[in-house]
């Protein structure tokens, strides 16, 4: 039976230091709730009588019912999507070694949620399976970031650690790519199978330690090249643009 006090719980996940307290996280909405259900092991579960007799429940759970009214109450959505569920995290993956033969996505200081969320996104779309966070990075398992990643948190890993140490173990010979206004041109570049690929923040760009250890510089020119533009493109509107010729290549 759902509850006041199950409510004032699911809500107290809006905080960073709870989450990570309980190992847990928040998903709402069906298309979110449905795809995590299938990787992650569910602690709780609500929806209204009205989602239940239009839509299918996910394998592997069972929500409580309630209102309309509760629901609103509980969500961290200013539009609740009538079922919201909260999961266990997974356990935190240390010892990842960036294959030689593919791709690994790093983010370097994008604390911005919605583009974290997106790119983790895009890492799913382009079958890019890990993404490595600098401990600023803003936390994937937050509310805003997983509704933006849309359920690719079943198939993409996260996770932070300390990036410079991380790099500099690396398997010998596996070029680190980052973008930067003065690199070479992204589209006349010969372009490997295996790569760590470096995305640094808007305000900042990637950060002098990791910049120490990037091996190829790119930049994604205007068109034509050398018109006055905009300073710079949003995050993970880049990221899509690298990752996507890597992958064309």
């Amino acid at each position: 039976m759902w509850s006041k006090n199950k409510s004032k719980y699911v809500r107290s996940l809006a905080m960073k230091k709870v989450r990570d307290a309980e190992g847990v996280f928040l998903a709402e909405g069906g298309k979110a709730v449905g795809e995590l259900a299938r990787a992650f092991e569910p602690v709780m579960a609500v929806a209204t009588p009205e989602w239940l007799t239009t839509h299918a429940v996910p394998d592997g759970l069972t929500p409580d019912v309630t209102d309309e009214g509760e629901l609103a109450r509980a969500s961290l959505m200013k539009s609740p999507q009538g079922i919201l569920a909260v999961f266990r995290k997974p356990q935190v993956e240390t010892q990842f070694v960036p294959p030689t033969d593919d791709l690994t996505l790093v983010l370097d200081g994008v604390q911005d949620p919605g583009n974290v969320g997106t790119i983790v996104r895009l890492a799913d779309w382009l079958g890019i399976g890990h993404v490595v966070c600098s401990p600023d990075v803003a936390d994937v398992f937050g509310p805003k970031v997983v509704q933006a990643t849309m359920g690719a948190l079943a198939r993409v890993k996260a996770f932070y650690t300390d990036l410079p140490q991380w790099l500099a173990r690396r398997p010998e010979g596996l070029p680190v790519y980052g973008t930067f206004m003065a690199g070479r041109n992204l589209y006349g570049e010969t372009l490997p199978r295996g790569a760590v690929i470096v995305m640094g923040s808007e305000g900042r760009g990637i950060s002098a330690a990791v910049e120490d250890l990037v091996t190829h510089r790119l930049t994604i020119p205007t068109f034509p090249p050398g018109r006055t533009a905009v300073e710079s493109l949003n995050v993970a509107v880049a990221t899509a643009m690298v990752c996507a010729e890597f992958r064309r290549r």
